[in-house]
Protein backbone atom coordinates (compact mmCIF):
# COMPACT_ATOMS: atom_id res chain seq x y z
CA UNK A 1 0.00 0.00 0.00
CA UNK A 2 1.48 3.32 -0.85
CA UNK A 3 2.55 5.78 2.07
CA UNK A 4 -0.03 8.79 2.31
CA UNK A 5 1.54 12.24 0.67
CA UNK A 6 2.21 14.81 2.99
CA UNK A 7 2.35 18.34 1.61
CA UNK A 8 5.00 20.11 3.63
CA UNK A 9 4.44 24.29 2.68
CA UNK A 10 7.82 25.69 1.69
CA UNK A 11 8.90 29.61 2.39
CA UNK A 12 10.27 31.82 -0.38
CA UNK A 13 14.26 31.89 -0.20
CA UNK A 14 17.26 33.64 -1.84
CA UNK A 15 20.37 31.80 -2.03
CA UNK A 16 23.44 33.93 -2.21
CA UNK A 17 20.44 37.07 -1.85
CA UNK A 18 20.00 36.41 -5.69
CA UNK A 19 18.70 33.10 -6.52
CA UNK A 20 14.66 32.23 -6.00
CA UNK A 21 13.89 29.57 -4.45
CA UNK A 22 10.73 27.64 -3.20
CA UNK A 23 12.52 25.24 -0.54
CA UNK A 24 11.39 23.53 3.20
CA UNK A 25 13.98 22.19 6.16
CA UNK A 26 15.71 18.89 5.52
CA UNK A 27 14.63 18.10 9.35
CA UNK A 28 10.40 18.78 8.17
CA UNK A 29 11.01 15.97 5.43
CA UNK A 30 12.90 13.46 7.84
CA UNK A 31 9.79 13.92 10.42
CA UNK A 32 7.32 13.12 7.53
CA UNK A 33 9.18 10.50 5.71
CA UNK A 34 10.64 9.01 9.06
CA UNK A 35 7.97 9.36 11.93
CA UNK A 36 5.00 10.25 9.74
CA UNK A 37 5.80 7.09 7.19
CA UNK A 38 5.19 9.39 4.74
CA UNK A 39 5.95 10.97 1.56
CA UNK A 40 7.21 14.63 1.78
CA UNK A 41 5.86 17.04 -0.92
CA UNK A 42 7.24 20.78 -0.68
CA UNK A 43 4.40 22.87 -1.57
CA UNK A 44 5.95 26.44 -2.97
CA UNK A 45 4.22 28.83 -1.00
CA UNK A 46 2.82 31.27 -3.72
CA UNK A 47 -0.80 31.06 -5.16
CA UNK A 48 0.72 31.64 -8.82
CA UNK A 49 2.10 28.22 -8.44
CA UNK A 50 -0.65 25.60 -6.88
CA UNK A 51 -3.88 25.68 -7.04
CA UNK A 52 -6.38 24.97 -3.79
CA UNK A 53 -8.73 22.07 -5.09
CA UNK A 54 -5.32 20.59 -6.67
CA UNK A 55 -3.26 20.71 -3.36
CA UNK A 56 -6.62 19.04 -1.23
CA UNK A 57 -6.96 16.36 -4.36
CA UNK A 58 -3.47 15.25 -4.82
CA UNK A 59 -1.88 15.79 -0.39
CA UNK A 60 -3.38 13.44 2.07
CA UNK A 61 -2.44 16.06 4.75
CA UNK A 62 -0.38 19.04 5.75
CA UNK A 63 2.31 19.79 7.18
CA UNK A 64 1.97 23.87 7.91
CA UNK A 65 6.21 24.69 8.77
CA UNK A 66 7.40 27.42 10.67
CA UNK A 67 9.21 30.77 8.88
CA UNK A 68 11.22 33.54 9.44
CA UNK A 69 8.09 36.05 7.36
CA UNK A 70 5.09 36.44 9.97
CA UNK A 71 1.71 36.58 9.28
CA UNK A 72 0.72 40.02 7.89
CA UNK A 73 -1.22 42.03 10.49
CA UNK A 74 -4.22 42.78 8.00
CA UNK A 75 -5.44 38.90 7.40
CA UNK A 76 -6.34 39.73 12.07
CA UNK A 77 -7.32 43.75 11.29
CA UNK A 78 -4.80 45.50 12.49
CA UNK A 79 -2.21 47.65 10.75
CA UNK A 80 1.63 47.11 9.81
CA UNK A 81 4.43 48.39 11.89
CA UNK A 82 7.89 47.48 12.16
CA UNK A 83 7.25 45.40 15.15
CA UNK A 84 5.85 42.76 13.33
CA UNK A 85 8.48 41.92 11.03
CA UNK A 86 9.04 40.33 7.88
CA UNK A 87 6.13 39.05 5.54
CA UNK A 88 5.07 36.60 3.20
CA UNK A 89 1.54 37.44 2.04
CA UNK A 90 1.88 34.84 -0.77
CA UNK A 91 2.67 32.20 1.46
CA UNK A 92 -0.34 33.65 3.61
CA UNK A 93 -2.28 33.34 0.65
CA UNK A 94 -2.05 29.68 -0.14
CA UNK A 95 -1.57 28.94 3.71
CA UNK A 96 -4.62 30.54 5.59
CA UNK A 97 -7.81 29.18 2.88
CA UNK A 98 -5.94 26.08 3.17
CA UNK A 99 -5.87 25.68 6.42
CA UNK A 100 -10.18 26.91 6.72
CA UNK A 101 -10.65 24.21 3.63
CA UNK A 102 -9.06 21.12 5.61
CA UNK A 103 -11.00 22.17 8.76
CA UNK A 104 -14.24 22.15 6.83
CA UNK A 105 -13.14 18.48 5.14
CA UNK A 106 -11.74 16.64 7.79
CA UNK A 107 -8.88 16.31 5.96
CA UNK A 108 -5.85 16.36 8.79
CA UNK A 109 -3.21 18.97 9.00
CA UNK A 110 -0.14 19.11 11.68
CA UNK A 111 0.86 22.98 12.55
CA UNK A 112 4.40 24.37 13.70
CA UNK A 113 5.38 27.64 15.14
CA UNK A 114 4.46 29.85 12.12
CA UNK A 115 2.21 27.47 10.98
CA UNK A 116 0.22 27.05 14.49
CA UNK A 117 -0.10 31.05 13.88
CA UNK A 118 -1.59 30.93 10.81
CA UNK A 119 -4.39 28.36 11.79
CA UNK A 120 -4.93 30.65 14.57
CA UNK A 121 -5.58 33.78 11.58
CA UNK A 122 -7.41 31.27 9.46
CA UNK A 123 -9.89 31.16 12.25
CA UNK A 124 -10.19 34.76 12.96
CA UNK A 125 -7.63 35.07 15.60
CA UNK A 126 -5.27 37.44 16.08
CA UNK A 127 -1.78 37.66 17.64
CA UNK A 128 0.82 39.07 19.34
CA UNK A 129 3.46 41.30 17.55
CA UNK A 130 6.36 40.84 20.02
CA UNK A 131 6.01 38.66 22.91
CA UNK A 132 9.13 38.98 24.87
CA UNK A 133 7.56 42.97 24.88
CA UNK A 134 5.23 42.01 26.91
CA UNK A 135 4.86 42.24 31.31
CA UNK A 136 5.89 39.16 32.60
CA UNK A 137 6.46 37.33 29.55
CA UNK A 138 9.97 35.43 28.49
CA UNK A 139 11.85 35.64 25.68
CA UNK A 140 10.89 32.86 23.27
CA UNK A 141 13.14 34.04 20.45
CA UNK A 142 15.67 31.80 19.21
CA UNK A 143 19.09 32.14 20.33
CA UNK A 144 21.41 34.16 18.29
CA UNK A 145 24.18 32.48 18.76
CA UNK A 146 25.25 28.87 18.98
CA UNK A 147 24.92 25.58 17.35
CA UNK A 148 21.59 23.64 15.61
CA UNK A 149 21.34 21.50 19.12
CA UNK A 150 21.77 24.54 21.47
CA UNK A 151 19.34 26.91 18.91
CA UNK A 152 17.10 24.02 19.68
CA UNK A 153 17.81 22.80 23.08
CA UNK A 154 15.24 22.11 25.48
CA UNK A 155 13.88 25.63 27.22
CA UNK A 156 10.44 25.50 29.20
CA UNK A 157 7.67 23.75 29.96
CA UNK A 158 4.31 23.19 28.23
CA UNK A 159 1.75 22.22 30.53
CA UNK A 160 -1.82 20.57 28.90
CA UNK A 161 -4.97 20.24 30.21
CA UNK A 162 -6.14 17.48 31.78
CA UNK A 163 -7.33 14.72 29.72
CA UNK A 164 -6.96 16.71 26.39
CA UNK A 165 -5.54 15.29 23.07
CA UNK A 166 -1.98 16.21 23.89
CA UNK A 167 -2.47 15.02 27.40
CA UNK A 168 -3.46 11.62 26.20
CA UNK A 169 -0.76 11.48 23.24
CA UNK A 170 2.24 12.07 25.25
CA UNK A 171 0.25 10.27 28.48
CA UNK A 172 1.89 13.77 30.81
CA UNK A 173 0.20 16.88 31.46
CA UNK A 174 3.99 18.27 31.34
CA UNK A 175 6.93 18.14 28.94
CA UNK A 176 9.62 20.13 28.11
CA UNK A 177 10.30 21.79 24.51
CA UNK A 178 12.41 24.31 22.28
CA UNK A 179 11.20 27.66 21.55
CA UNK A 180 12.17 29.82 18.71
CA UNK A 181 9.04 32.80 18.09
CA UNK A 182 8.51 35.76 18.23
CA UNK A 183 5.15 36.27 18.02
CA UNK A 184 2.14 34.48 19.63
CA UNK A 185 -1.66 34.34 20.25
CA UNK A 186 -3.61 37.16 21.18
CA UNK A 187 -6.94 36.38 20.71
CA UNK A 188 -8.19 32.80 19.87
CA UNK A 189 -10.09 32.40 16.92
CA UNK A 190 -13.62 30.70 16.59
CA UNK A 191 -12.84 27.18 17.65
CA UNK A 192 -9.77 27.12 18.02
CA UNK A 193 -9.24 25.85 21.90
CA UNK A 194 -5.77 26.63 23.17
CA UNK A 195 -4.60 22.76 25.14
CA UNK A 196 -1.56 23.75 25.99
CA UNK A 197 0.62 26.89 27.83
CA UNK A 198 4.14 28.03 28.42
CA UNK A 199 4.48 28.87 32.15
CA UNK A 200 4.21 32.26 31.03
CA UNK A 201 0.84 32.08 29.77
CA UNK A 202 1.58 31.78 26.21
CA UNK A 203 -0.25 29.80 23.87
CA UNK A 204 1.67 26.47 22.91
CA UNK A 205 -1.16 23.49 22.11
CA UNK A 206 -4.05 24.13 20.43
CA UNK A 207 -6.67 22.63 18.02
CA UNK A 208 -10.25 22.96 16.23
CA UNK A 209 -13.42 22.26 18.13
CA UNK A 210 -15.74 20.04 16.41
CA UNK A 211 -13.43 19.59 13.84
CA UNK A 212 -14.01 16.21 11.31
CA UNK A 213 -10.12 15.61 11.05
CA UNK A 214 -6.99 15.92 12.62
CA UNK A 215 -5.85 19.71 13.65
CA UNK A 216 -3.48 19.80 16.17
CA UNK A 217 -0.95 22.63 16.27
CA UNK A 218 1.62 23.98 18.57
CA UNK A 219 3.96 26.89 18.93
CA UNK A 220 7.36 25.35 19.40
CA UNK A 221 9.55 22.98 16.42
CA UNK A 222 8.58 19.37 17.53
CA UNK A 223 10.61 18.45 13.42
CA UNK A 224 13.23 18.73 15.43
CA UNK A 225 14.91 15.42 15.65
CA UNK A 226 11.14 14.16 15.69
CA UNK A 227 12.09 10.21 15.42
CA UNK A 228 14.27 10.28 18.67
CA UNK A 229 11.98 12.75 21.25
CA UNK A 230 9.38 11.32 22.83
CA UNK A 231 7.34 14.49 22.79
CA UNK A 232 7.64 15.07 19.22
CA UNK A 233 7.46 11.65 18.32
CA UNK A 234 3.97 11.23 19.03
CA UNK A 235 2.82 14.00 17.57
CA UNK A 236 3.97 13.19 14.19
CA UNK A 237 3.04 9.43 14.60
CA UNK A 238 -0.58 10.44 15.19
CA UNK A 239 -1.02 12.64 12.43
CA UNK A 240 0.36 10.01 9.83
CA UNK A 241 -1.99 7.90 10.99
CA UNK A 242 -4.65 10.55 10.06
CA UNK A 243 -2.79 10.99 6.56
CA UNK A 244 -2.91 7.14 6.13
CA UNK A 245 -6.94 6.93 7.18
CA UNK A 246 -7.51 10.01 4.29
CA UNK A 247 -5.13 7.89 1.79
CA UNK A 248 -6.71 4.77 2.27
CA UNK A 249 -10.78 6.32 2.05
CA UNK A 250 -11.09 9.94 2.99
CA UNK A 251 -11.53 8.94 6.70
CA UNK A 252 -10.78 12.08 8.75
CA UNK A 253 -9.45 11.01 12.19
CA UNK A 254 -11.16 13.10 15.14
CA UNK A 255 -9.13 15.02 17.79
CA UNK A 256 -11.45 12.98 20.29
CA UNK A 257 -9.98 9.22 18.25
CA UNK A 258 -6.14 10.64 19.22
CA UNK A 259 -4.22 8.47 21.63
Amino acid sequence: MARPVIGIIGNHHLINDQYETQAAGTMNCEAVAEVCDGVPMIIPSNPRFVDLADLLEVCDGFLFTGGRPNVHPEEYGEPYSEAHGGMDRDRDGVALPLIRACVDRGQPFFAVCRGFQEVNVAMGGSLYPEIRDLPGRMNHRMPPDGTIEEKFALRHKVTFSDGGPFHRLMGAREVMTNTLHGQGIKRAGARVVIDGHAPDGTAEAAYIAEAPGFTLSVQWHPEYRAAEDPVSRPLFAAFGEAAAAWSAGRRPVQISDVA
